[in-house]
């Protein structure tokens, strides 16, 4: 007899629909898994057959020919011991075509049964609805994620006991799993423990700060040692806008593939901050591995921030990665067996100190480099990446008087409101274009369309090119930043007042 049930496998954040088919044959007992399983998938055969003797359903002993289609797909992961279990248990009978119909099951089975969560549930649960399967089976554990996607039957199990029960209808709790899914969403969304208003001084570091947020603009600190960089970097998030819904699922896809959701959570709903060390490899930023090519940092910050502290410190080939995603908003990762792409539309917050010391240009303190050690400080990050940083700012030491005050700052909530209602003016002029969402997205052609200026912004752009020696990149960048400086300031029209800020965010292109 020849059994058919479904499952699914994921593919960068996009999953397929596996179809498992099971013959038991009447020859030596053993199991052969074919259709491009990987190792995972292999050492499923010890695992199921435990789990079913010890699930008290009798194991055939026979010789057991396992197919999963599309055979050019590769096959990894745990998640198909439930499948794989189903279709044995329906090639000898124990299940009857009715009760596995529409369904997709999902689950890494224990020795002795149970079921244990597994990656890329959401992504799943969205290509079963996709696909029209009425009913998706899987662990507990990932239920409150599948849940997040509406019109599918989630139905959770501990075991597979459990599971075939629920198929049978003979489970005492056989109603699917529902959840609120709006309700969950804002209590996810909850509030941020740091504010703006904790930072003593640095109101124009705070002012550049709103503008990178507005338009969704990169941005580098240029500062001593103890000039409140990474404090002000870790408190971008609170003045970003919140999630979308949609926003907020295709950031829970990435996490969940990657591993990175807490067992029984539902859904990422807060803008995602990302900092990791210093000493991270390539492959760790951009994505990659051994075989199936993983989401890399650059993607885990997707709708987020990336902040990258100390950046000279960072290998050379590592930033050199980050040009095409800062561009595209996308990763693309080829390796012999696949290629993904991943989505990776980040803001890039970088933080350095002026010198190898960090004391250069401080008045309270005496910078010990020589001119040489400052120049090959600085040249370990290239030209290139430099002009795709939109918006560079010198932050200087706090002076005493304001670190002693007890003058708060502006609170987080405030400058928030400036920056949707910025945010807000753009939607409204890129409706047209669905795939623009900032002004830092704006293409060439887009910066001509929607960044027209008169001539006596030209004459100051004019000069400016000269002075400092801009790319025509860097023009660019100009005008996207003075049009999101318009934008807060509710201004249709750029004027020379926003190129002239605008400007100033880029002074610092001399000294580096």
């Amino acid at each position: 007899m020849i059994s058919t049930v479904y499952s699914a496998s994921t593919h960068g954040i996009s999953a397929s629909v596996i179809t498992v088919e099971t013959h038991i044959e009447s020859q030596i007992p053993g199991i052969v898994v074919v259709g491009l399983p990987d190792n995972a998938v292999k050492e499923s055969r010890e695992r199921i057959s435990a789990a079913i003797k010890n699930s008290d359903f009798a194991f055939p002993l026979r010789r057991i020919v396992i197919n999963l289609a599309p055979a050019d797909i590769r096959k990894e992961g745990s998640a198909f011991d439930l499948p794989l279990a189903m279709g044995i248990l329906h090639a000898s009978g124990a299940l009857s075509d009715a009760q596995v119909e529409g369904t997709i099951f999902l689950g890494e089975l224990a020795l002795d049964g149970t079921l244990r969560p597994v990656h890329g549930a959401l992504s799943i649960a969205l290509e079963t609805r996709r696909r029209g399967f009425r009913r998706i089976i899987l662990p507990a554990a990932n239920a409150r994620e599948a849940a997040m996607v509406q019109d599918i039957d989630v139905y959770p199990c501990t075991s597979l006991r459990e599971a075939v029960a629920c198929i049978e209808g003979t489970h005492p709790n056989s109603r699917p799993f529902r959840v609120d899914v709006k309700q969950v969403f804002r209590e996810q969304q909850g509030f941020a423990a740091m504010d703006f208003s904790d930072v003593k001084g640095q109101e124009h570091v705070k002012r550049a700060l709103e503008v990178a947020a507005a338009g969704g603009h990169n941005i580098i600190l240029i500062g001593p040692p103890g000039s409140g960089k990474t404090m002000l970097a870790k408190r971008i998030p609170t003045i970003l806008p919140p999630l979308s819904f949609e926003e907020a699922l295709e950031t829970t896809k990435i996490h969940s593939v990657s591993g990175l959701l807490p067992p029984g959570a539902a859904i990422v709903a807060t803008r995602p901050f990302r900092a990791p060390h210093h000493t991270i490899s390539d492959a760790a930023l951009v994505g990659g591995g051994i075989g199936y090519a993983r989401p890399g940092e650059i993607s885990l910050s997707h709708n987020g921030v990336l902040f990258l502290d100390e950046l000279p410190e960072y290998a050379r080939n590592v930033l050199e990665v980050l040009r095409q995603p800062l561009e595209e908003g996308a990763v693309t990762i080829s390796r012999s067996r696949s290629t993904v792409e991943y989505p990776a539309a980040f803001m890039l917050v970088a933080a350095m100190n002026p010198c190898p010391c960090g004391n250069s240009g401080n008045p309270a303190q005496r910078c010990s480099c020589t001119e040489p050690e400052v120049q090959k400080y600085m040249s370990r990050i290239s030209g290139p990446l430099l002009d795709r940083i939109d918006i560079h700012i010198e932050c200087p030491q706090v002076k005493y008087q304001e670190l002693t005050s007890d003058r708060r700052g502006e609170p987080s909530q405030r400058i928030r409101k400036r920056v949707i209602s910025a945010r807000a003016r753009q939607q409204e002029r890129f409706r047209s274009r669905p795939d623009l969402h900032c002004n830092a997205m704006m293409s060439s052609r887009d910066i001509t369309r929607f960044c027209s200026v008169d001539g006596g912004c030209k004459d100051l752009l004019r000069s400016a090119s000269q002075n400092l020696g801009l790319s025509a990149r860097a023009y660019d960048r100009i005008l996207k930043v003075a049009r999101t400086i318009a934008d807060l300031a509710d201004s249709v029209r750029i004027s020379t007042e926003h190129i002239s800020e605008a400007i100033q965010y880029r002074d610092l292109d001399r000294r580096m």
